[in-house]
């Protein structure tokens, strides 16, 4: 036995508490390579987790730092979707980390989610994030759906035989969520869905849409969630866009033109769509932000790496007290972000009633103080800081749009102070 309690059967590391999945041999270093300090202060990212949940960090550090890392400045300067590295990573069980594992989920908890999130996002920020999507997305199908439904949609998108996107955001409606347009009349067994979803991450890629439509009236009890499935006559997509980060997730627009779905892939009861979208955001506004964090994580290691070797007037950079500062306060922002987001994360999967702006909160400050990070980062670079042969840029375009998506971090604002009146 390990001392986590996980135990090697045919080659895998099994853990009790789900279907993580981890290689017992992985290159020289053995069962799971160690983390390399210097690259990889796990020490300071594992304050405070248990043995386990230090393992699954480990083994996400290791897939990030060995299949992600290398391959970051390619996806993003080719735009193109590591299709076959998602498919690996969700072999160790990161295609449905917190979905139940009767369906092929790993069952682990918001917080372990948050660890491996934040450790992935260290070698590939956006690849991470759309990841993070997908899971939102099965997970949300995991909850919600029948039986039927989570047996027949969660064991592919579990193993990223097929991915998964959330279509919720319109032309017309982004913030304002509630007052989406994207129609579905019930026609016999059919729902015909006309309308358009705007900013779709793994838009034209993805094989399943998790799409909020209006059912009924207008405001939030007329929305329903329906599954539409990539082939289905009458769903179509826009022009690829062009981005400043993100490159390695494709975003399109999604468009229903007399889309007919079987009513039969509605998640949940007619009108229920708005709490599921939203439910589905709390944890995707802890996941989001543990991307980050991520971000964060590696544009610290790289600076204080950077002021070591780089030289000015006759001396390294980290010999300057003002820079030394710098980092500190880097440093101290980037723990301070982490507590943030993991206690949100166990409050939400403890479903206090102060979740929601707890989610918010961690929301706002990590993906804001994180990009701070990743910005400063860049800056004590200098000019090569500015230079694609150099990581840092890429975590500062890839971060940038986390204070944006998943509710944008005014409208997280506006739902913590929703909660301090409503007190």
């Amino acid at each position: 036995m390990l001392r986590s309690g996980c135990w090697r059967l045919r080659g895998w590391l099994y853990c009790p508490r789900g279907a993580l999945r981890v290689p017992a041999k992985s290159g020289r270093r053995g069962l799971v390579s160690c983390i390399d300090r210097k690259t990889h202060p796990a020490g300071a990212a594992s304050m405070g987790l248990n043995e386990e949940q230090k393992e699954f960090q480990k083994v996400a550090f290791n897939f990030a730092t060995r299949e992600m890392a290398p391959h970051m400045a390619e996806w993003d300067q080719k735009e193109l979707f590591p299709v076959d590295a998602m498919r690996k990573a969700a072999q160790l069980g990161f295609g449905g980390v917190y979905v139940r594992t009767d369906v092929g989920g790993s069952g682990l908890s918001r917080l372990d989610t948050s660890v491996i999130f934040e450790a992935l996002a260290t070698g590939c920020t956006s690849t991470t994030a759309y990841i993070s999507i997908h899971n939102m997305c099965v997970w949300m199908i995991d909850t919600f759906g029948s039986e039927e439904q989570r047996h027949r949609f969660c064991p592919p998108l579990c193993t990223m035989e097929k991915f998964a996107s959330y279509c919720l955001t319109e032309p017309g409606s982004g913030s304002d969520a509630a007052s989406l347009l994207t129609s579905a009349k019930r026609q016999g067994d059919h729902y015909i869905l006309n309308g358009s979803k705007a900013f779709i991450s793994g838009g034209g890629e993805s094989d399943i849409y998790v799409v909020m439509c209006r059912t009924g009236g207008p405001g939030p009890k007329g929305i329903s969630c329906i599954v539409v499935e990539k082939g289905t006559p009458g769903l179509s997509f826009g022009k690829k866009e062009k981005k400043m980060g993100w490159n390695s997730q494709p975003t399109r627009a999604v468009i229903f033109e007399d889309c007919a779905v079987p009513v039969a892939n509605r998640i949940g009861n007619e009108g229920q769509g708005f709490v599921i979208a939203m439910k589905g955001l709390n944890g995707g506004r802890i996941n989001v932000a543990s991307c980050s964090l991520g971000a964060a994580h590696a544009s610290v290691i790289l600076t204080r790496d950077h002021l070591n070797v780089r030289k000015q007037f006759g001396e390294p950079l980290a010999s300057n007290q003002y820079l030394q500062f710098k980092l500190a306060d880097m440093a101290t922002r980037l723990v301070a972000s982490r507590l943030i987001i993991r206690n949100a994360a166990v409050a939400l999967q403890e479903e206090r009633e102060d979740a929601v702006a707890l989610c918010s909160m961690a929301k706002l400050f990590a993906t804001d103080e994180c990009f701070a990070i990743c910005n400063q980062a860049l800056q004590m670079h200098g000019g090569y800081g500015y230079l694609k042969d150099y990581a840092v840029q890429q975590y500062v375009r890839d971060s940038r749009v986390h204070q944006i998506l998943e509710g944008s971090n005014e409208v997280m604002r506006m739902l913590i102070s929703r909660s301090l009146f409503q007190e």
